[in-house]
């Protein structure tokens, strides 16, 4: 992986693939460069496509004390890297991070989010104070599985599902992953669209989610779509929180400026 500085000095990991217009891919919760490559491979072909660990992750540094600035810092160097303007796709959390950073005025030429875990409702806002409340009770307390077991079951992976986790090799990554979650925390504030913020977010913008993805987060998103001033919303039919990357592909090379399946078939 190459390595760039953000602006206080952190070092962030990150890899590139292919040639034309870059598109950086910011990933969401407990994600790394890695989560992202089999996407990044299908966008390759006509795009430079990169992925990185956010800080904290994987390869990248992780310079404390934590804030929103200095995640929106390590995106602005890894734009400065591929030429010093990119279009940004985000999933989840990253998603977040992505409008957070064009709001703030990086050079963002196109912008695409899957996504965002944000709420439209008061009872969301609720439970969302009493997740971070526990989540960094957890954190506070050494109980790193136990954070992450807290954010998986507030996703909606089952109980059961969440026990063959804990069972499996990968249990160990997410847990090394764990401080990271008061990030993504960090990064959607109080759960709000923070709508004030993001009518500055003047950039062509993309809101999708799955049509098979539970209600709120469906509503969640055409309400973000509705604050952006340049945005329109798509629903991909089939669809879940675990984006099948087959799916996302041509919907994002259409979006950025290149239907790859279409030149393929001619």
């Amino acid at each position: 992986m190459d390595k760039t500085h953000s602006r206080d000095g952190t070092l962030i990991a990150y890899r590139r693939r292919g040639e034309g217009p870059p598109v950086i891919l910011v990933g969401g919760a407990l994600s790394t460069a890695a989560t992202e490559a089999p996407l990044a491979r299908l966008l390759a072909p006509h795009f430079d496509v990169v992925t990185y660990d956010r800080r904290g992750r994987g390869s990248s540094g992780d310079s404390g004390p934590y804030a929103v600035e200095r995640e929106i810092e390590d995106l602005a160097a890894l734009v400065t890297a591929v030429g010093g303007r990119a279009s940004v796709f985000g999933v989840g959390a990253g998603g977040a991070l992505a409008l957070e950073a064009r709001a703030a005025g990086l050079p963002v030429d196109l912008l695409a989010v899957y996504e965002p875990p944000y709420t439209p409702s008061a009872s969301g806002l609720q439970y969302k104070a009493c997740c971070t409340s526990r989540l960094h009770r957890l954190l506070t307390t050494g109980d790193r599985a136990g954070a992450v077991e807290l954010f998986l079951s507030v996703t909606g992976v089952p109980a059961d599902m969440i026990a063959r986790m804990r069972r499996a090799p990968l249990w160990s990554d997410l847990v090394a992953m764990a401080h990271t979650l008061a990030y993504d925390d960090a990064l959607l504030g109080n759960g709000a669209i923070p709508a004030a913020r993001f009518a500055s977010v003047t950039a062509r913008t993309l809101v999708i989610c799955g049509g098979s993805s539970p209600t709120p987060a469906r509503q969640s998103t055409r309400a973000l779509a509705e604050t952006l001033p340049r945005a329109r919303h798509r629903t991909l039919t089939g669809q879940t929180r675990e984006l099948a990357p087959q799916a996302m592909a041509p919907v994002l090379a259409e979006f950025f400026g290149r239907d790859m399946y279409a030149r393929q078939a001619s």
